[in-house]
């Protein structure tokens, strides 16, 4: 089955439980773990260490047997810039490329699915995208 690449927001979902969303990132990422790898890139990395003092309290919550360690592909870098230019034409005020730009680059060109409980701008800038997401 195809590889999911897990957002930033359902692992601090649980890391950091979150009220409104915990039990379902909980519930899909056991799902998403049961049926695929799962896999995650250095910014989802770095946006999940925000709540951890050091690597090792983050790996022992986001263990590398459990979720693989993928680097971002250069043209994962051209795709998220391209997108980029297309959030500015459309009006958006951030002035750098986000990571959700990155994630979603790298999960199209990777065909992985993507997990993430936030699918608006993927699905504004990744139409062909699978998303695991809430209805």
């Amino acid at each position: 089955m195809t590889a999911i690449l897990v957002d930033s927001n359902i692992l601090l979902d649980i890391v950091a439980p979150d009220a409104a969303w915990s039990d379902w990132s909980s519930e899909a990422l056991a799902r998403a773990l049961e049926e695929s790898p799962l896999v995650i890139n250095p910014l989802i990395y770095a946006e999940v260490s925000v709540r951890f003092a050091s690597m090792t309290e983050l790996d022992e919550q986001v263990p590398p047997n459990l979720f693989r360690r993928e680097p971002l592909p250069y043209e994962a870098g051209f795709v998220a810039g391209k997108c980029f230019v297309e959030y500015r034409r459309r009006g958006g005020r951030l002035r750098s490329p986000m990571p959700d730009f990155y994630i979603g680059a790298h999960a199209q060109l990777a065909g992985y699915r993507l997990l993430t409980r936030d699918p608006k701008r993927y699905q504004s800038y990744f139409p062909k995208l699978v998303l695991i997401s809430p209805a």
